[in-house]
């Protein structure tokens, strides 16, 4: 079961304040021309519903089937559900066989891999995936240490009646994340990285870096805890 299965009813709740990132993926969804996209990690559709409703048709991969199916609802409702393929399945393994010009991985989805190992799989996943001009966005952080300080250990009220606890590892590099709400409760666990070694990583796996934001407004990085990225197969 996904960790996310317990919580799928109060995602939207959960995840209500966060909109930085939504014209971001779908400016890049809309500049990738003909065809599907890919996303992974698409939860309950927050950023592939506004992505379906420009116009774009989207393959949308979740672990989650409690997810999947608020997904679905969601499209309905917004009139969408024809322009989205959803399926069952793993950031590593996606069970995708179309060759598209563009997949996402949008809301740090990626730090739910927890070695070298399987982020270069999920990498070279995605690569084989991608058309020979084909792009991969993704975005991830490593917190900064007032961020740790001011909410290690501690309940904190997320959103009305939805708290949240951050409990991190700086040896282990881990954060356990606790989500508890009327419609459920769950724990997980993300591991994060330096942007240094995603840069690494990205390369091994037969990436070219095009740009490294600190923003979705698209300013460079020049540090700080996010990263976006945008990286090219590389020829």
């Amino acid at each position: 079961m996904s960790a996310y299965d317990p919580i799928a009813r109060l995602y939207d709740r959960w995840s209500s304040s966060v909109i930085e990132d939504i014209s971001f993926y779908v400016e890049e969804a809309l500049a990738a021309g003909d065809g599907p996209v890919v996303e992974l990690g698409v939860g309950t559709g927050r950023i592939a519903i506004p992505t379906a409703m420009a116009g774009v048709h989207l393959i949308g991969v979740d672990s989650s089937p409690e997810m999947l199916a608020v997904c679905l609802e969601r499209a309905r409702e917004a009139g969408v559900a024809d322009r989205l393929d959803l399926r069952l399945g793993d950031l590593r393994r996606p069970p995708v066989d179309e060759r598209v010009a563009l997949l996402t991985c949008p809301f740090r989805a990626y730090l739910h891999l927890a070695t070298d190992e399987e982020r270069l799989e999920a990498l070279r996943a995605a690569r084989d995936l991608l058309r020979p001009d084909g792009r991969l966005v993704f975005d991830v952080f490593a917190p900064s240490r007032e961020d740790i300080e001011e909410t290690h250990g501690r309940w904190i009220e997320r959103e009305p009646r939805i708290d949240e606890r951050a409990d991190w590892d700086l040896a282990a590099r881990t954060l356990t994340l606790s989500v508890r709400g009327a419609g459920g409760e769950s724990t997980m666990v993300l591991w994060w990285l330096e942007p240094e070694r995603w840069h690494s990583l990205l390369a091994e796996a037969g990436f070219e870096v095009a740009a490294c934001y600190g923003w979705f407004d698209r300013r460079p990085y020049a540090g700080g805890e996010d990263t976006v990225w945008i990286a090219h197969v590389r020829k």
